[in-house]
């Protein structure tokens, strides 16, 4: 990381200004003074270790409530293998955005979503796209790939061992799916493939797991391969490790951007100019426009993929149906396309090859996120590929609301009239009564928040 001369200069100046040089030193130095009390572990919730934790806290009873309500406390089992140390649960505001109906291989219906935000015009962004999505008919979701990695890497002296270790796993791949099958029900090991550097050896394992998403199991499985590569291989490795790194697990990446982790899925709907015109107030020629100079930015900044804002979406349904919110980081990457069609409309499409979901195991069992599932008719075993096509379906309307806003020079606007508390400066209060007459103006039948953004 960098700073050029005169940030790094202002930076210290103000240091300086409050503290010396020495100060400061001081400041960065161990302190070996008694720490505070250790909060007490455990992984099963229960009223004496809560409150315990609570003990340690210097906190006004209405905090303590907000988090350990009465609620929360009648169902501490349910948090069992959820969470380290409980204290309570964390609410959040939950809006519905749709219905959007997708016409999908495996997803095929009008879906309500919903979406778990603090952020003021996300929801109604989402919404307004996917009642855009509906009004033609719905879009194409395919379920196109799905797999998980796991990368255990191994060290050897040399080259020459590192030979005789690839051609020994290359040999034993068999082997090693009869030694995860009895880690798992669900999971399979279905490829394996291999990568060198130098005296180093990554084995690339892919799993599908059913309708988790799978990241524990993949783990175990891959642990119980490493113990009987130990145990048998021809030359042993100086060292090794479960994971090298190379899986791409909770990180955005070339590899599993180009192949697939999770599940790999694209969605596509084609709007007619008039549609476009109704509901976004922009053209057709204005969205490809933005598109194409919105995709040559996402080159320049370095971007893995070319969209606009997955993240937005994913991590408030991500959040709301108990998904591994992290795992964002890697389900995120993809890419939009809007294209004007010889016929004038607007196609547009989203790809995504690394959605991490699943509809059972993991966050999917708590109160909250197992009601918000099941609004969406999604929970339980069977639903996981409907869930991947849904997410997509969700993304490609999040696509085009803010593409609509950006070319209606309305994405500033919206934020000012739906920011909650947020009160307008007086010379920005013409635009947004305009804002707010336009919206009752093009609604038509709609509701205010489908055209916010």
């Amino acid at each position: 990381m960098s700073a050029n001369y005169q940030h790094a200069r202002s930076y210290l100046d103000r240091l300086l200004r409050d503290h010396s040089l020495e100060e400061l030193r001081q400041r960065l130095a161990p302190s070996f003074d008694n720490p505070s009390p250790k909060v007490p572990g455990g992984c099963r919730p229960n009223m004496e270790n809560l409150q315990q934790r609570w003990q340690l806290l210097r906190v006004s009873p209405g905090s303590r409530e907000s988090l350990a309500d009465s609620e929360t406390l009648a169902q501490l089992e349910r948090y069992r293998n959820h969470i380290e140390n409980f204290i309570g649960s964390v609410k959040l505001p939950v809006g519905l955005a749709g219905p959007v109906r997708v016409n999908g291989l495996f997803a095929h219906g009008d879906y309500y979503i919903p979406l778990a935000s603090t952020e003021a015009a996300l929801v109604a962004s989402y919404h307004r796209g996917a009642q855009l999505i509906s009004e033609a008919g719905g879009c194409t979701a395919m379920l196109l790939n799905e797999g998980v990695n796991r990368a255990p890497g191994f060290s050897f002296r040399n080259l020459r061992q590192v030979g005789l270790f690839v051609a020994w796993s290359l040999s034993e791949v068999e082997t090693f799916q009869r030694v995860a099958d009895a880690t798992t029900r669900h999971g399979k090991l279905v490829d394996m493939s291999v990568v060198v550097e130098g005296n180093h050896v990554y084995l690339m394992f892919e799993f599908t797991t059913g309708d988790a998403a799978g990241q524990n199991m993949v783990t175990i499985a891959t642990e119980a391969i490493c113990a009987h590569i130990k145990a048998n291989s021809p030359v042993r490795p100086e060292y090794s490790f479960i994971e090298a790194n190379l899986s791409g697990d909770k990180k955005a990446s070339a590899q599993s951007f180009l192949k697939v982790r999770g599940r790999k899925v694209s969605a596509e709907v084609i709007l007619p100019p008039d549609l476009v015109e109704k509901r976004l107030r922009t053209t057709v020629r204005q969205v490809a426009d933005y598109w194409r100079m919105g995709a040559v930015g996402s080159v320049l900044s370095g971007a893995i993929g070319a969209q606009g804002h997955y993240a937005n979406g994913l991590a408030a349904l991500y959040i709301a149906c108990g998904q591994d919110v992290a795992c964002v980081a890697e389900s995120a990457t993809g890419v939009t396309r809007f294209e004007l069609t010889a016929k004038g409309d607007l196609y547009a499409a989203v790809t995504l090859p690394n959605l991490m979901v699943g509809t059972v195991g993991g966050g999917t069992t708590l109160p909250s996120q197992s009601a918000c599932l099941e609004i969406m008719d999604l929970a339980g075993p069977g639903k996981a590929n409907a869930l991947a096509e849904v997410c997509a379906a969700l993304c490609l309307a999040g696509e085009l609301s803010i593409t609509g806003a950006i070319c209606a020079q309305e994405f500033a606007r919206a934020h000012q009239c739906l920011a909650r508390g947020n009160r307008p400066r007086s010379e920005a209060g013409e635009s947004i009564r305009g804002c707010r007459r336009k919206r009752a103006e093009s609604n038509e039948g709609h509701s205010d928040s489908e055209s916010a953004i």
